[in-house]
């Protein structure tokens, strides 16, 4: 491995070229030597006084010795350490991407590439100062299972590790944060920072005093009236891509709720049943890109027509449009099980880029209560703001950030100028045998998932196993139900069963096995190859939809073809796909029509047409967090000027 990262004077010559990507990863090769040489002297130390090098190394720390002089003394720890405890040992390529993430990077690398142990470096080398390192996730199933298996790696160098999760208590929250190394999920971790938030509102204190006077036992606060998160000193972001730039769309919001009141949430159901009679086109226009619907004259004078109705003896006429084309969107652009899912009689949102369930989380301006009203549910007033915090804000609220991701050179740009950080292709450690095959377009739905079902009955016949991925829990299950038709045993994974994620996709290699998902897919979980089935061209991934993002695509793509292992990928896609109105409603509609019944489209300008598609949908998703990002500063700029606390409010 030396020999791919070059040696000697090679390195130590690029170092000196200066801030590129190339310069920068010579001067990290350098750092892998130093690391490399201590290996040997590592080895033969017991349990002991390898804690005891840790201990001098949290020591020197503290008494001013520079991180950069401790890194190849830490991470030579953490890598012998991994060997004794988990059986795993970094490779080169590993430790550059940790040299990498210590130097405020976001490094990509492969998936398969062992992501979860390149972070144990960094994450040890900048605990060692006792300020707190918090390691984020997706999910609180991925916190809790690096928590526990990391977490051996940490122990055994004398760290302390906690794990925030979904219903924890103030106690527990606090005694994790206060660890030295903290798991836990970016919704998680922002909801305690904006309740902490409200907490120094009520004491009048400073952040840090309160949570040391929780912890000290000092002070006459109510335990749960004091903070729990600490300083915000260093994070380290697994999966980076989909918690800085997917989930930096919608901001993270605490609200009071009240019970609305009779007549409000008659007006809510009174405006569905209506919308529902409304003929599109000729009573309102709807706009694909933005969402959002329009009543035309037409449409306001049937509205106008019911006004007097008595569920809209509270509303103006005005207000009564815009209840109106609120249904509209509400029964149009969002949809049961791709959108949302119905989870003990609330509605749960469903993370459109993985697939996973949010709960907790509310869409705004009254959506909320209109899809409410449509699935013929109980209405709950929309929350008053408490406290509100983006995804963005929230993170560079960081002394130091950094992250990982199999997926993120295509946003460098947007990382690099919204949270200062670099992105840093790091190289595989076996050279990547995924095979790419190119689309198959279908001018409409039906053919295009008769001809998916019959490629999985192909290769499930070759008994190579199958994933595949599905845009919406809807989709998944008729892919299910033509499976099934045809004989085909197989899994299904959704949000519907997420509990059972991990176990399913783990198996998702295994010979003959076929496995249709959501967006899920398993981020975070291996996939090992059964007996053979190298030998039958490994894991075969379909896509039966391009997502409104390349990484998600590729995310999936990833599933196959890990750590030098075979695998193909393929996308199947047609016109009716969603994706196709980014050029607009009417050139979609246009194209539809023209192209009805041609059953497959081989002419390769087809191809490039999704890819335009999909470029389009990423463009409005950029401008939609700039536009967020916009009117948070504004909002944040007003409330600082009247003397106010910017998040809270």
């Amino acid at each position: 491995m030396a020999s791919r990262l070059g040696v000697g004077w090679i390195n130590q010559v690029s170092r000196l070229a200066g801030p590129t990507t190339a310069g920068r990863f010579a001067s990290y090769a350098v750092q892998v030597q130093r690391v490399n040489a201590l290996e040997p002297v590592f080895e033969p130390l017991t349990d002991a006084e390898l804690r005891e090098k840790a201990n001098n190394l949290r020591l020197r720390s503290r008494q001013g010795d520079s991180l950069n002089v401790l890194l190849p003394e830490a991470f030579a720890l953490t890598r012998e350490a991994a060997k004794r405890t988990i059986g795993q040992r970094q490779f080169d390529v590993q430790v550059v991407g940790g040299v990498a993430i210590h130097n405020s990077c976001i490094a990509e690398l492969e998936t398969g590439e062992g992501k979860t142990l390149v972070a144990t470096m960094p994450a040890f080398l900048n605990a060692l100062p006792a300020k707190g390192v918090y390691v984020v996730t997706v999910n609180d199933y991925l916190a809790r299972r690096d928590a526990e298996w990391m977490g051996q790696v940490y122990r055994h160098l004398g760290m302390t590790v906690g794990c925030i999760q979904t219903g924890m208590a103030d106690q527990e929250r606090r005694k994790a944060y206060n660890c030295d190394i903290t798991y836990g999920t970016s919704k998680e971790m922002g909801f305690d920072f904006l309740r902490d938030e409200l907490k120094r509102l009520q004491l009048g204190d400073t952040h840090r005093k309160s949570f040391e006077q929780a912890f000290l036992g000092q002070g006459n606060h109510l335990e749960a009236e004091t903070p729990v998160q600490r300083t915000h000193n260093f994070a380290v972001v697994d999966e980076a891509d989909s918690i800085l730039i997917d989930e930096a769309r919608t901001p993270l919001i605490i609200g009071a709720n009240n019970q609305p009141t009779q007549e409000e949430a008659s007006a809510y159901y009174g405006a569905d049943q209506l919308a529902a009679t409304l003929v599109r086109i000729k009573d309102y226009k709807y706009d694909p890109i933005e969402k959002k619907a329009e009543l035309s004259a037409a449409g306001r004078r049937k509205v106008q027509s019911r006004a007097a109705h008595p569920s809209f003896v509270m509303l103006t006429v005005d207000t009564l449009y815009e209840y109106v084309e609120r249904a509209l969107r509400a029964q149009i652009a969002y949809l049961r099980d791709r959108d949302y899912v119905i989870h003990e009689g609330e509605i749960v949102i469903v993370d459109e880029f993985t697939g996973r369930m949010m709960p907790g989380r509310q869409w705004q301006d009254g959506l909320h209560q209109a899809i409410q009203a449509k699935e013929k549910l109980e209405i709950t007033l929309e929350t008053i703001t408490a406290a509100r915090v983006t995804v963005q804000d929230f993170f560079k609220r960081f002394k130091k950030l950094a992250g990982m991701t199999g997926t993120a050179t295509s946003d460098a740009a947007e990382l690099r100028r919204i949270y200062k950080v670099g992105v840093m292709k790091i190289p595989t450690n076996r050279h990547c045998a995924r095979i790419w095959l190119p689309d198959r377009v279908y001018s409409n739905e039906v053919e295009k998932f008769q001809a998916v079902a019959d490629q999985i009955v192909e290769w499930n016949r070759m008994g190579a196993p199958v994933l595949v991925g599905t845009r919406s829990i809807e989709k998944s299950e008729h892919l299910s139900a033509l499976l099934a038709e045809a004989g085909i045993e197989h899994q299904v994974l959704n949000a519907k069963n997420h509990e059972i994620e991990a176990q399913i996709v783990a198996q998702a290699g295994q010979k003959g096995r076929v496995t249709v998902a959501t967006n899920m897919a398993g981020r975070g979980t291996d996939i090992k190859l059964g007996e053979g089935v190298a030998d039958l061209g490994g894991l075969h991934v379909i896509g039966t939809e391009r997502n409104e993002s390349r990484r998600i695509d590729r995310q999936l793509a990833g599933r196959s073809a890990r750590q030098g292992d075979p695998g193909r990928c393929q996308f199947f896609v047609c016109l009716e796909d969603e994706i196709v109105e980014s050029f607009g409603e009417k050139p979609a509609r246009r194209i539809r029509a023209r192209l009805a019944g041609r059953g497959e489209l081989t002419n390769a300008r087809w191809r490039r047409f999704f890819v335009n598609a999909q470029q389009r949908k990423e463009r409005q998703h950029f401008r939609d967090r700039k536009l967020l990002m916009h009117y948070e500063k504004q909002r944040a700029e007003m409330r600082t000027n009247m003397g106010l606390n910017p998040v809270l409010g």
